[in-house]
């Protein structure tokens, strides 16, 4: 199979992937340097800056970004070509900008998780107003935000990016339980690296692998590294003495069927164990022990001794949001799923894991949004009609082992929307690659700068060099 890129050939989808992704940042940095020398030839100074407060009196924007994760950033840099970045101003608190789906990879010892993160001014669009404060209170009402310190901004439109909630407290003896040894978690960055100390001290016994009885964001990450510690062990040569114990609160391995067969193979292949409807409601660390519930049979418990714990914490939404008109009866962010645009007030508009979205929530997602949501505050602002639909698109690189990965990609109705011409259900080298290289690239280099997204952003990188 040839893949065509420009002018030229690959014979190989990875040599594809990484030439696409070389040719396109080439393009990028020959075109900086060349306004670098014409401004250099023309004496004027370059400064790549945003401006940035703590707080302040009345603040007014056209466009108000809440805020600084993947959706937040993305978006600002994508409003502030459409209308100026001194229209635009992002709220956010945190110093550092995180690529969260790599930690699944440093939970593993496969990356650092130095590598997964950046200043937020490194990645905070320049000449973009930067409130480095927590967002408080919304008032829709009076199209108002309130921040912890103070600050009050109003503003014409709203984007709200804030992400989710972790809830490690929600589960008895969580989180003071990280303070022992051979427990972690992949979901937080002060918790991940001790998911690594864990199983790199592994002994034998029990290694347990949980998930929640919550919406979760990202929902193949708590299987996920179950396949790498089981990986790992075998590399190790105790894999012999370890029981491997995966248990969750959902009814199925995975939703959607197609990945899901695929998945059980796999799991049956290895000797893991998978326990439906178990749902973790206590740690106690000093004595290795975790204690699930039985969801189908209410009041029985089951008491399980670890080696190993990895805990998937529940999630539910954003406070600020949950305690805001702009809620659902649930407390997420009550959006149109076609255009992303609020259901009673026009001027705000959602992304990301903060919404209602009846689609997995991952980065893939979020990518696929941007286009979407840009396409559709176009609209608004022209006082037209949004015509651009979101069908739902989402993507979970399922990583199986320190080499493969099965990249499930899906819509609303959980029907499969494939980007490459091969059965994506098979575990595949080149879907590592992408996982581990590929994406993390194209994250810091093209969604944070509003340059890449769009429906399938998978797909769209691979049409990029099929044209």
């Amino acid at each position: 199979m040839k893949f065509k890129g420009g002018n030229c050939k690959f014979t190989s989808v990875r040599r594809f992937l990484e030439a696409v992704a070389e040719q396109r940042w080439s393009r990028n940095r020959m075109a900086a340097l060349r306004r670098l020398r014409q401004c250099h030839s023309t004496g004027i100074a370059i400064s790549n800056f945003h401006t940035s407060s703590r707080a302040s009196a009345k603040q007014h924007y056209k466009m108000l970004v809440l805020g600084g994760g993947s959706g937040g950033i993305s978006m600002s840099a994508r409003m502030k070509r459409m209308m100026g970045a001194e229209n635009v101003a992002v709220v956010e608190p945190s110093e550092m900008h995180y690529y969260q789906p790599i930690w699944t990879l440093v939970g593993a010892g496969a990356k650092t998780v130095a590598s997964s993160g950046r200043p937020t001014a490194s990645v905070m669009p320049s000449g973009v107003k930067w409130v480095k404060s927590k967002v408080q209170e919304i008032n829709p009402d009076k199209n108002i935000v309130c921040t912890d310190d103070g600050t009050e901004i109003s503003y014409e439109y709203l984007i709200v990016a804030l992400g989710l909630q972790l809830h490690y407290e929600r589960i008895k003896g969580l989180p003071e339980g990280f303070e022992h040894p051979k427990i972690g978690s992949n979901y937080s960055v002060q918790t991940v690296e001790k998911t690594w100390k864990a199983l790199q001290n592994f002994k034998e016994g029990n290694a347990v692998f949980t998930f929640p009885n919550t919406p979760v964001k990202c929902a193949g990450a708590p299987q996920k590294i179950m396949y790498l510690s089981d990986a790992f062990l075998r590399k190790t040569g105790k894999r012999a003495k370890a029981n491997i114990i995966y248990n969750t609160s959902l009814p199925v391995l995975f939703g959607i069927k197609k990945y899901a067969d695929t998945l059980w193979d796999i799991v049956k292949h290895r000797d893991l164990q998978v326990n439906l409807r178990q749902n973790l409601i206590e740690v106690r660390a000093d004595k290795q022990e975790a204690v699930f519930e039985n969801l189908d049979k209410p009041g029985e418990t089951k008491v399980i001794e670890y080696e190993m714990l990895h805990v998937t914490p529940p999630m539910g939404p954003s406070l600020v949001i949950k305690g805001s008109p702009l809620a659902d009866e649930a407390g997420w962010l009550d959006v149109n799923k076609d255009n992303l645009q609020h259901k009673r007030y026009p001027n705000v508009f959602g992304i990301g894991d903060c919404t209602n979205l009846p689609t997995a929530k991952t980065g893939a997602a979020v990518a696929a949004q941007t286009a979407i949501l840009n396409r559709t505050i176009s609209k608004v602002l022209k006082n037209e009609k949004p015509d651009k639909i979101y069908d739902g698109y989402t993507s979970c690189p399922l990583v199986t082992s320190y080499n493969t990965v099965i990249l499930a990609e899906f819509d609303y109705n959980g029907q499969p929307l494939e980007t490459f011409p091969i059965n994506q259900a098979k575990e595949r080298r080149l879907m590592y690659h992408m996982k581990a290289d590929v994406m993390p690239h194209l994250y810091w280099h093209g969604l944070l700068r509003g340059l890449w997204g769009g429906p399938g952003p998978y797909r769209k990188l691979f049409h990029l060099g099929m044209k």
